[in-house]
């Protein structure tokens, strides 16, 4: 488990499983009327929009998950989630303690945070002596901060070799919060790695292009309960194990026949 948790082995994983179950997904129905992920989410939601191909997608992946590792080798760092604030007052938090910044805006009230060691330290006493909620991650970086730019230029080579494929159903990027159009894809994948994910406001966006359900696709059902948060009216389902059919099948038969 250690292995397979480490960045560099964990990022290919996860890509393998996902698209696994996108494609079984499609088989059972599934027609997507646009794609978004979290952070290397991304990557599985290019390849079900036919914009990046599969092989060369793990190709990528497995040099981004070195990369990332190698960067918090180089600069060693963690990351907290604050529960309960609002976006504004974790940037306080954040600005107050010092060497810390938001990576993932995930919904109301959940905003993650990444630095460097210390700065994760003090943010946790800052957050606890004030009442706030705070929970240290099980990751070995501060991921999504200026801390792991020396990533980004790892990547930029195999970024660069790709040619994109323009994205039927339409790509959203939770990092921009727009549809990203062929030529702008590896400028957002690469601008990624140190900016946070917005994925809240990636579902608002989603959901002001017409999105009306949502649909997690992979191991998991973090982002589902995401989307529960930010969007409580909307059906949310999840595909990762095999029982999951039985629920989109339901579900997709509810919505042809609403059709």
């Amino acid at each position: 488990m250690e292995r397979l948790t480490a960045t560099d082995v964990c990022q290919p994983a996860l890509v393998a499983t996902s698209v696994a179950a996108f494609r079984v997904a499609r088989e059972a129905g599934l027609e997507p009327g646009l794609v978004i992920g979290h952070s290397l989410g991304e990557y599985s939601a290019l390849v079900a929009a036919g914009a990046l191909g599969y092989a060369d997608a793990l190709r990528m992946v497995a040099e981004r998950g070195a990369a990332m590792r190698a960067a918090a080798a180089a600069a060693p760092g963690s990351m907290a989630a604050l529960l309960g604030p609002d976006d504004d007052e974790a940037r306080a938090l954040a600005e107050e303690a010092g060497d810390v910044w938001p990576a993932n805006y995930n919904c109301p009230g959940q905003v993650v945070l990444s630095g460097t060691l210390d700065g994760i330290d003090r943010l946790v006493g800052l957050a606890t002596e004030r009442g706030v909620r705070v929970a240290r991650l099980a990751v070995d970086g501060p991921f999504h901060s200026p801390l792991i730019a020396s990533a980004a230029e790892r990547l930029r080579p195999a970024l660069e070799a790709w040619d994109p494929a323009p994205a039927d159903p339409p790509f959203l990027s939770t990092t921009t919060c727009a549809v990203e159009p062929p030529e702008r894809m590896r400028a957002v994948l690469l601008d990624q790695l140190t900016s946070p994910v917005r994925f809240g406001d990636g579902v608002e966006a989603a959901v002001a292009l017409g999105a009306d359900r949502f649909v997690e696709l992979g191991p998991g059902r973090v982002l589902s309960g995401l989307v529960r948060r930010v969007r409580r009216e909307l059906p949310v389902s999840q595909v990762g194990l095999p029982e999951d059919l039985v629920a989109l099948e339901e579900m997709l038969s509810v919505t042809q026949g609403a059709d």
